[in-house]
């Protein structure tokens, strides 16, 4: 203990000595530590005043009291990511008015006589060619958020952060990431309908699934629907919104009308298997199985079959949910995935077969260093229409597979990188890595070089081929862009007039996905893992 001041000390032996709990009998025994420097004086004073030392030391002020500082980190950290690669890559162009954006298109021309055969007799004339013409149209769509934080919230959050100034950014980031699954899958055209009934089996040894007759259902999803729908939260049917002005609106999740029941019976040991006709437009499949009417959410699957061997759940979202085809939404407008699928878009569609039942279909390695069905593809593009795709989109399993697939059959020893320090101090070596372009020699002026991208919202089992412009065999096409955003109004933001004590906000943007060649995309979906 630092040497104490005594006259200090000795006040305050006094003052406790006049308490009325003070033990008198101690002053002389505590008088000589005066003599003893500051410590003995501190000693005599707390004896004097009956208090044991031992007793002060634990009631002293500790940190488990809270009267503490609050070490609070200003602003707070957005942990939230806000990946929009298709809203950044898709040219924006303004100059939209009424409800649509339309225009003519010219997809053929056509000659006279034989279409190829253009030789004319000497000083006659060429029958006369011809055209083949349409009318196209893409409907504006409003898409939009809102947020509002009350006066007392301003206040609290006074110099830890601009709380309305965050919320303006945090709308319009969320704006922007509604706005991404729609550009990448909005549905507005393209209804899923009732899948088919499933297709249903028993058989193999060493399943735990109980003994039973059971009853499967089938959902069929739009992306969008894949991602709103959970095992725990239920496949997404329709549902009320209830805006901030205060009426309501419905939406649609993204689901199909459930399909028949189909039943077998399984015996113990026994997996059941479930396969169903692929929809087109579902980029997944949501199966309900239990007893016949009492059917439970028990798989999602990013394929069209699913088996069971382990005893079921049972506490999943019940078949009788699904009452209607929920997968489209009028106020949507459609998105490259939607546009590529719907029939007579002249896309190339590859739909991978069913194959074994909970295994599917995957990818093929050709063998020399490519993938089938993207071969396939992209000589398909040229043969159909002299295109070739600028950007493929895939998940990140189809980016793993892809990988294997081409490294099939070569040692993976050659593709360790080896590093070698000029300065000393040994070697490292570099393992892994992932595909990152592919070529597609099939192009009039030799091959290139295609990006494969991966995205957050291209589900497992789907490819996404596109071409952002058209060749130069495309002789004044009109069409710089394959597709843009048309905007009749761009984001824009709208603080409501105060009606209770709370500042309302609102980030919205007018625009639609105007697709002028959609045969300059392509899709591989219902692909099996790897």
């Amino acid at each position: 203990m630092p040497e104490l001041n005594q006259d200090e000390l000795k006040k305050g032996f006094i003052d406790a000595m006049m308490s009325p709990s003070a033990d008198l009998t101690n002053w002389a025994r505590n008088e000589r530590g005066f003599a003893g420097g500051g410590e003995n004086i501190a000693r005599a004073i707390l004896s004097a005043a009956g208090v044991d030392q031992g007793e002060a030391i634990a009631k002293a002020i500790s940190t488990a009291t809270g009267l503490v500082a609050f070490d609070l980190q200003a602003p707070a950290k957005n942990l939230y990511p806000v990946v929009t690669p298709i809203r950044n890559r898709l040219p924006r162009v303004g100059g939209g008015v009424g409800t649509a954006t339309n225009w003519r298109q010219v997809s053929a021309i056509t000659g006279s006589g034989y279409d190829n055969i253009g030789s004319v007799p000497e000083g006659q004339r060429a029958g006369q060619m011809s055209y083949t013409t349409a009318t196209k149209s893409a409907s504006y769509a409003t898409l939009g958020e809102e947020d509002q934080v009350t006066f007392e919230a301003i206040g609290a959050a006074r110099t830890f952060e601009d709380i309305q100034a965050t919320m303006a950014i945090r709308l319009l980031q969320k704006t922007m990431l509604k706005e991404e699954i729609t550009l990448l899958a909005g549905n507005n055209s393209l209804a899923l309908g009732t899948p088919g009934t499933p297709t249903l089996a028993a058989a193999g040894t060493g399943g735990t699934l109980p003994a039973a007759t059971y009853s499967v259902i089938v959902v069929a999803l739009t992306l969008q629907g894949y991602y709103n729908s959970s095992l725990s939260g239920g496949v997404a049917t329709s549902k009320t919104v209830t805006g901030a002005d205060g009426k309501t609106f419905s939406i649609n999740g993204g689901s199909s009308q459930k399909s028949a029941n189909a039943t077998q019976a399984v015996t113990l040991g026994q997996t059941l298997s479930c396969t169903v006709a692929a929809v087109n437009g579902a980029a997944a499949y949501a199966w309900y199985v239990g007893t016949a009417g009492a059917e439970k959410l028990e798989k999602i699957t990013t394929i069209n079959s699913a088996t069971f061997s382990a005893p079921l759940a049972g506490t999943g979202q019940a078949a009788t949910a699904v009452t209607a085809d929920s997968s489209s939404n009028s106020t949507d407008f459609d998105g490259l995935l939607t546009t590529a699928l719907k029939s007579g878009s002249g896309a190339f569609v590859n739909t991978l077969a069913t194959g074994t039942a909970g295994t599917g279909t995957t990818l093929t390695a050709s063998g020399r260093g490519s993938v089938v069905e993207i071969d396939t593809a992209l000589q398909s593009m040229w043969d159909n229409f002299q295109v070739s795709p600028t950007v493929i989109w895939a998940n990140s399993q189809q980016i793993k597979d892809i990988t294997t697939k081409v490294l099939s059959g070569t040692g993976s020893g050659s593709l360790l990188q080896y590093r070698q320090d000029p300065n000393g101090g040994g070697y490292t070596i570099d393992a892994g890595g992932m595909i990152s372009t592919y070529y597609n020699p099939f192009l009039i002026d030799g091959g290139m070089r295609i990006p494969v991208k991966i995205h957050p919202r291209v589900p497992p089992g789907t490819l996404l081929f596109w071409a952002e412009n058209l060749p130069a065999q495309y002789q004044s096409s009109e069409v710089p862009n394959v597709a843009e955003v048309k905007v009749r109004q761009d984001y824009y933001a709208l603080d409501w007039p105060p009606v209770t004590r709370a500042r309302q906000r609102g980030v919205y943007v007018e625009e639609v996905l105007a697709v002028y060649a959609p045969f300059a995309m392509g899709v591989i979906n219902n692909i099996a893992a790897g």
